[in-house]
């Protein structure tokens, strides 16, 4: 037996994340985690054709300069303006680590994407979530009083509820010494970004993803976009850490998904007119849910709970997301598939709640 020591004293512990099942039989209906179910713009798949795998023994370009001019590029920016990491997820843990380090609460919603507060908890960041309201909105009050930051999804997640840019503008500019970020890994099926806003407001960052909109989440985009002062300084703490963080890959993979504007909209645009059938279907059927801009609906199942409803779709090789959490635990998230997906839930949700 190896001695045992006190070490553990000083391991720092907290409760992880738990992401969305990924079952290994891909004979399944998966709509647990919010891809996309239409694969990446073609091009994607011309480069990893054509890809010279003797790159690969050199470093990759610790600036991602083709991918962030491609970035800076379509949103109309300059590149000092875009942050680029591996997923929004590293993206916005560097933002914690960058800006939230005043000793004062960040402030997040308490129906919300649940990463936040395991972000939190690493960096010993203390942190408040305010209660929604009754309609599942923010109440924009709540975040109108001292705080070392906020943080909150739009539409958020797992409700798929839109708060207007008028909201978010007047939280941006009662907060203006707090860096307030804008998570919108959900914006292009069906909202409005906040984006032009930080031309306005030098405190406001603007996150997306790859891994929704633009079919990439196996190779791990995620950007943010705000002053050249904040940019700088999220670059400062990265090149502190570890100047390789993406792959030569990903980097031009993602700037060719960036470039084909077309694609990215006819993709997007099958998603949402699959969403608004799949919503009237739902609702047909006595589902509740509140109107959802993303790309995926947070569905009250009638008749049973919705934690035996999940239950019996999973036996049905149908897999959704439940959590058993008060206030939504009476809720599925159901992402939205391809319309021959949609309607092997909508056949097995009709037995289920029969």
């Amino acid at each position: 037996m190896p001695a045992t020591g006190n070490w553990e004293r000083g391991v720092r512990r907290v409760v992880p994340y738990v992401p969305g099942e990924q079952p290994k039989d891909t004979n399944v209906v998966k709509l647990n985690t919010n891809e996309n179910p239409y694969p990446p713009a073609p091009e994607v798949r011309a480069i990893l054709d054509s890809f010279d795998c003797a790159r690969m023994r050199l470093y990759p370009d610790p600036d991602a300069d083709v991918l962030v001019s491609a970035i800076a590029e379509n949103y109309g920016l300059q590149k000092s303006q875009v942050f680029v990491g591996v997923g929004s997820d590293d993206v916005i843990a560097m933002a914690f680590l960058t800006f939230f380090n005043t000793g004062k609460p960040v402030f997040f919603p308490d129906i919300t994407y649940s990463f936040y507060d395991v972000w939190a908890d690493v960096y010993r960041i203390p942190y408040e979530t305010k209660p929604l309201r009754a309609d599942l909105t923010i109440d924009p009050q709540d975040y109108m009083q001292p705080n070392g930051g906020i943080i909150f999804p739009n539409p958020n997640a797992p409700t798929g509820v839109l708060e207007s840019v008028e909201t978010i503008e007047s939280i941006v500019r009662a907060n203006p010494d707090s860096v307030v970020m804008i998570d919108e890994a959900y914006i292009d099926f069906g909202g409005e970004s906040v984006l032009p806003l930080i031309e306005r407001y030098d405190n406001l960052l603007v996150i997306q993803t790859y891994s929704k909109s633009r079919s990439m989440a196996g190779m791990r985009i995620g950007f943010a976009m705000g002053s050249e002062k904040l940019i700088k300084y999220m670059n400062d703490v990265k090149f502190s850490i570890n100047s390789y963080t993406m792959n030569t890959v990903t980097q031009l993979c993602g700037a060719a998904a960036m470039r084909d504007r077309a694609y990215f909209e006819e993709t997007v645009g099958k998603i949402i007119a699959t969403r608004e059938e799949t919503k009237r279907t739902l609702a047909d059927m006595g589902f509740t849910f509140p109107d959802s801009k993303s790309n995926f609906i947070f569905a009250k199942p009638p008749k049973k709970p919705a934690g035996e409803v999940f239950t019996e779709l999973k036996k049905r090789g149908i897999f959704v997301r439940w959590w058993d959490k008060p206030i939504i635990r009476d809720y599925l998230r159901i992402s939205i598939g391809t319309p021959d997906e949609m309607d092997k839930l909508t056949a097995a949700l009709k037995e289920v709640i029969a």
